[in-house]
Formats: structure tokens, C-alpha cells, sequence
């Protein structure tokens, strides 16, 4: 008889001091996908979803989905947001159980207005149900936050093992197996948990360079050689949640319980305590990258600045001006800057229409004191779209995004991509549907961390960094952390493992 398996997938990285909620409506701006939909719009894409299809057609399973949700990170998600989504998944067990296992795409890093450790409140409320026999297995993004409740309740976790993300399938496919074997009843997994005095780690989380390519080596060498270790993942976290669980883990699931799960757990976690203080990027100002920027030489693919510290991926506004106003008052030629997420004149410049001057405010207008005040600006509509497209690089390809109504609003020489929602730039085509090609450019400035690497430095002659003073800064210390076990590291530099 198949295996009848629970499914869902709903994810969201909370920045608890952003002043933007998540809601209803911003979870449907990015991705919601309901229950008859999710094996057309999900089965071909680079995500966990995808995965779970792929595993369930070779396996056999009757799969039951309950919805695919995902808003940009921002702010806390709302109790309606959660009482609507979770329920999804919750009403579904209920109603349509008995089920032989549950196979769940989490982020980690989630905080509601009611829970500060939103995945393991899901968890425990599936359990409720469940009760203790049924396995759960999840997977979970690399940057999560994962406390003792999640740890205890899922029986499987599997976490992302590339940043830039490009390993969403892969790892639904590993979850998927391993929850095969367990409602087989080959293994019995049990997860433990190991964690340190730290808010951050790991450099970042990066696996194109530093500390975590040496620890995903050991990774696979002690999966290799234990087959009662059955999936280490190492987390870096997210620390831009004021909550008592931010910061790096390692998490083993293995066979039973055993002794040697939680010693490897703890001598990889000292590891990650070790190289703390290893960070690979140089910060510079806006005006150290534009300085640099204005004296790249032109040699056919564009000088790369990413806006790290105003990336909408972790939470931030979107809006932040201090680089655009330093590539302004430069005069850099042939360059684009995007994008800028600001309704307000995106709909200004939609009503004025191509070929129109404009003068307007833009950007700095949800809280100037992260990353620069709104500039008025004057300039031409070069470009109008509704801001779909869908992603054709190695983060999300197949999956359709949208930036909402959208405009190219060209001024000194500069293409600033203007949206109305709030996105992070990972793939080429957030440019090129609205009429910009990144390749064509002299210079290219972004919003985003780490994940437009994966797509822009193919393309790119260099790649920098700057830090504008948004909300996403790498200074902690400008935060006021009130929720996090203090001592901790960096905030206290007396902190101890």
C-alpha cells in the first residue's frame, strides 16, 4: 500500500525589528500557491517542493499538499497570516488523516507576534495531532534558527547546504528519502541540537569561500563513514531576530539514539565557535565603492556593487538611498541600480508613462534612519512592466516572481529600477524583464547579500561590496537586542563558548 504523506511548504526569515509586517497580502505578493495548484507550478522548479514531487512520484506515495507560502522577509508574520497558513496545514491533518508521515519545507527563522520560535509552535501543534509515532521530517533554509523545540520535534531535519541557494531540490529529494526509510521502518531517526554563545557565525553562512567549505568537507566525510548518520546539517542563522534561539547550530539526525550524534554535533559546533571572527567580505562606504566604480576599467562585463547592507533578503526596507546618491553625485556612466522598492513613485511613473520627465521623491521613506533619506530626483520613464518574470538562473529557476507594477527611471545616466514590492536581486531577470541588461553595463548595483553571486559574477569583471547603512548592516551593535542571552557574541566581547 503507498504512503500517505502530509506535504506543505511555508517559509518566511523574520527581521524582528522591521517596522513592515508580514501579512496576508505579502505572502500572496511573493508566493501562495493552493492545494490543486502546487504539483503544476512547483513540480519543475529548483525548490524543496519540487523535490518532494519528484520523490513521491519514484516512490509511490499519495501525496496530499495544503498550500506553498512564502512572503519576502520583513517584520513579524501576523497572527491572521499565521491562523490562515499553518491552519492550511493543521486542518488538513485533522481532516484528512490518518497519514504514515509529513515531509514539511520550512525556513527556521521564522517569529510571529505571538511566537518567537514560529516552526517549533507548527511543529508542536502537528504533534498534538500526530501524536509521537508519525515521522516528520523538514528542511530548512541554511540560515536558520533552530532551538531545542524544533530539534525534538521533527525527526528528520535537512538543511540547505549552499549560499548562494541553489539546493532547494536536492534537499527536499534527501528529506523525502530519509522519511521513505522511516515509514518503512528501516531507521528510527531521532535530531540533536548543539549551539554556542554566538548571534552570528559561519562567515555568513557562505560556501563559496571560508570556514563552512572546510566543515561541509567533514560533513560529508562522517555521513560517509557512519550509516547510522543520517543528515548533518550546520546552520548559520539568521541574526536579525531578537529572540532567545538566534544564532549558529548543528543539527545530526541519526538511527536511534546514540551518544556519538550529540559528540558530533558538539565538535562540529566548536569548530563553527572557532572561526567566528573569519569574515571573507570587505565592507566598503558607498563612497569607497563608487570611488572604485568610477575608476574600474570598461572592459565589457560590468563592475559588480552589492547593497549588503540594504538586502530586502534579510528583512530590510528596500528603500535605502546612500549609494544611489553617491553613483549620482559621481556621475558613474552606462550603470543600473535596482531595485528600489517604492510604490509610491513606481505609480508615479506609471502614470506619467514612457518617455515622460519626471521629478519626484524616491526611495528613504520607511524609516530614513536606515540607509539614507528619500532623494528628489528628475529623470525619464524608460521602461514599464507589471514586474513578472520568471527566474532563469540557478536560485529558483522555473519559479515566477513579481516586483509588482514596475519602472526604469533613468537619471544621469543611471537606470534605477523602481518596484512595488519588495524583492531581493538573485537573478538576471529581475533586470532584463524590465528592459535592462546587466551584461551591457558598466556598472551594476544591487540589493543583496550573498545569493545574487550565484547568477552576477559569471557576468561580472569584479564584485564588491557596500554596506549603505540599512537595516541589514553587518553592525550589530546599531540594533537594540533586548531577547537575546546575553552574553553573547559579537555584542559582548568577553562572551565564552
Amino acid at each position: 500500500m503507498a504512503h500517505r504523506v502530509l506535504t506543505g511548504l511555508f517559509m518566511h526569515e523574520t527581521n524582528t525589528f522591521s517596522i513592515q509586517p508580514a501579512d496576508i497580502p505579502a505572502f500572496h505578493a511573493m508566493l501562495y500557491v493552493d492545494t490543486h495548484e502546487i504539483a503544476a507550478k512547483l513540480g519543475h522548479t529548483n525548490s524543496e517542493m519540487g523535490g518532494f514531487l519528484e520523490s513521491a512520484d519514484r516512490l509511490g506515495w499519495d501525496l496530499v499538499h495544503t498550500v506553498a507560502a512564502i512572503a519576502n522577509p520583513s517584520g513579524k508574520v501576523t497572527g491572521d497570516a499565521w491562523d490562515a497558513i499553518a491552519g492550511k496545514i493543521l486542518r488538513t491533518e485533522g481532516d484528512d488523516g490518518p497519514f504514515d508521515g509529513v515531509v514539511l519545507a520550512l525556513h527556521g527563522a521564522m517569529v510571529t507576534d505571538r511566537d518567537d520560535d514560529a516552526e517549533g509552535a507548527l511543529l508542536a501543534a502537528l504533534r498534538d495531532i500526530l501524536g509521537p509515532q508519525v515521522p516528520i521530517a523538514i528542511t530548512l533554509d541554511l540560515h536558520a534558527n533552530v532551538g531545542p523545540q524544533m530539534a525534538r520535534l521533527a525527526d528528520i531535519i535537512v538543511s540547505y547546504r549552499t549560499y548562494p541557494h541553489v539546493d532547494m531540490r536536492e534537499r527536499g529529494k534527501q528529506a523525502a528519502a530519509l522519511l521513505h526509510r522511516a515509514m518503512q521502518g528501516e531507521i528510527r531517526p531521532r535530531t540533536v541540537l548543539a549551539r554556542r554563545a554566538m548571534l552570528e557565525g559561519i562567515d555568513s553562512g557562505r560556501t563559496d569561500t571560508g570556514p563552512m567549505v572546510d566543515l561541509l568537507r567533514q560533513v560529508e566525510e562522517i555521513e560517509a563513514a557512519d550509516p547510522g548518520v543520517l543528515a548533518i546539517s550546520i546552520n548559520a542563522g539568521f541574526p536579525m531576530a531578537d529572540i532567545e534561539i538566534a544564532g549558529p547550530s548543528v543539527t545530526v539526525t541519526g538511527d536511534g539514539e546514540d551518544a556519538r550524534f550529540q559528540a558530533i554535533a558538539e565538535q562540529l559546533m566548536d569548530q563553527v565557535w572557532e572561526t567566528r571572527h573569519v569574515v571573507n567580505n570587505t565592507y566598503l562606504t558607498p563612497a569607497e565603492a563608487v570611488a572604485i566604480a568610477a575608476d574600474h576599467p570598461a572592459d565589457g562585463r560590468p563592475l559588480v556593487i552589492a547593497d549588503y547592507a540594504d538586502n530586502p533578503g534579510a528583512g530590510t526596507y528596500g528603500d535605502a538611498t546612500n549609494l544611489l546618491a553617491a553613483m549620482l553625485e559621481a556621475g558613474l556612466p552606462d550603470a543600473a541600480f535596482g531595485a528600489v522598492r517604492d510604490a509610491e513613485a513606481a505609480a508615479a511613473l506609471h502614470r506619467a508613462g514612457i518617455g515622460a520627465e519626471v521629478t519626484l521623491a524616491l526611495g528613504g521613506k520607511v524609516d530614513p534612519r536606515f540607509g539614507g533619506p528619500p532623494l528628489t530626483l528628475t529623470g525619464t520613464v524608460v521602461h514599464l512592466s507589471d514586474g513578472r518574470f520568471v527566474c532563469d538562473g540557478p536560485m529558483w529557476a522555473g519559479v515566477e516572481k513579481s516586483l509588482g507594477p514596475s519602472a526604469v527611471f533613468r537619471v544621469a545616466g543611471i537606470d534605477i529600477l523602481v518596484a512595488t514590492n519588495l524583492l531581493q536581486v538573485i537573478d538576471l531577470q529581475t533586470f532584463a524583464s524590465n528592459g535592462i541588461d546587466p551584461r551591457a553595463k558598466r556598472t551594476v548595483a544591487l540589493k543583496s547579500m550573498q545569493h545574487f553571486r550565484a547568477a552576477f559574477e559569471p557576468i561580472a569583471s569584479a564584485v564588491i561590496v557596500a554596506d549603505s547603512g540599512g537595516l541589514g548592516s553587518p553592525d550589530h551593535t546599531r540594533l537594540p537586542y533586548r531577547k537575546v542571552p546575553r552574553p553573547i557574541w559579537p555584542l559582548d566581547a568577553d562572551t565564552q563558548a
